[in-house]
């Protein structure tokens, strides 16, 4: 091949399925990507796409060309940022995984990320479905949980709580809470988990109030499967919430949420990230996960 121009679209048209959206990422025209790939694919003598008018897939071929390229890649980008070893200047691109939510615990730290390390290109996938970091050519992921994965090594970034809060305006409506026993009386804004279906516990004073047919209490419920959509419920005094600590700063921080049984609260959570064990820690990955554990928020 002549250069590896063509390599590098057809893997970002294989990550992306969109000629469009690879050409607007290395800067390129949708047609180019096309005759690249073409060129490409008449170079090897396979397809690697299926072509539709409205989308692209890839072959088995292009499946398996695609795993391997994307290593192959990754190799050279990890190579190149070897040598800015030189300069002090650590490049490249970084993907990233968050759950949904996480973007309100990183977003606020990125600016001060991108003024200390302007060459070191971010992409974020905000998704709360179980990524495989290696095939799927994540960098690294930031999760909540225990670490069930022997081929990925963490490290501990933040810690948040969960909190019990409603509006002023519903606490005017519907009365105070004086301990647990009192959500019985109250409508229950709760999180459904969208992998398992399940609701969220509720503990308080180590105790699942909310959960289960041994749950101590009975309550209203409102149903959610997005903690965006519980946190708007409980803006517009809809019911109590249960929600962690860095979703609900801002509205406690302005008086648009109270906090109420804090002392009962005894839910922990731990930030980590997480990257692959047999890969060498490049310099752009080190400086973003050293950037995190300084810069995220801890109280």
């Amino acid at each position: 091949m002549d250069n590896l121009s063509g390599l590098a679209a057809f893997v970002r048209a294989a990550e992306t399925l969109s000629f469009v959206a690879a050409g607007r990422d290395l800067g390129l025209s949708a047609s180019a990507v096309g005759k690249s790939i073409a060129r490409l694919e008449k170079h090897l003598g396979v397809r690697l796409f299926h072509r539709t008018t409205r989308q692209i897939s890839l072959t088995d071929e292009g499946m398996t060309f695609f795993v391997r390229c994307r290593s192959a890649l990754q190799e050279i980008e990890d190579a190149e940022a070897e040598l800015s070893k030189a300069n002090g200047t650590p490049r490249g691109r970084l993907k990233i995984s968050l759950p949904t939510i996480g973007y309100r615990l990183l977003l606020p730290v990125i600016p001060q990320f991108r003024h200390a390390y302007p060459e070191i290109d971010l992409e974020f996938d905000f998704s709360d479905r179980l990524v495989d970091v290696i095939n799927e050519g994540f960098d690294a992921v930031i999760r909540s949980g225990p670490l069930s994965d022997s081929t990925l090594t963490a490290k501990p970034l933040c810690p948040y709580r969960f909190i019990v809060c409603a509006s002023p305006a519903y606490f005017v409506q519907y009365g105070a809470l004086g301990d647990a026993r009192d959500l019985a009386n109250h409508v229950c804004l709760r999180f459904k988990y969208p992998s398992s279906g399940k609701l969220q516990e509720w503990l308080l004073n180590g105790v699942s109030v909310l959960q289960g047919r041994s749950a101590s209490v009975r309550s209203q419920q409102l149903v959610f499967n997005n903690t965006e959509a519980v946190l708007s419920a409980a803006l517009q005094g809809l019911g109590i919430a249960y929600v962690p600590d860095f979703v609900a700063r801002e509205p406690l921080a302005e008086g648009k949420l109270l906090p109420v049984l804090e002392s009962a609260s005894t839910r922990q959570g731990m930030f980590q990230i997480l990257w692959a064990t047999n890969r060498h820690m490049v310099p752009r990955l080190r400086v973003f996960i050293d950037f995190l554990g300084q810069h995220l928020h801890r109280e």
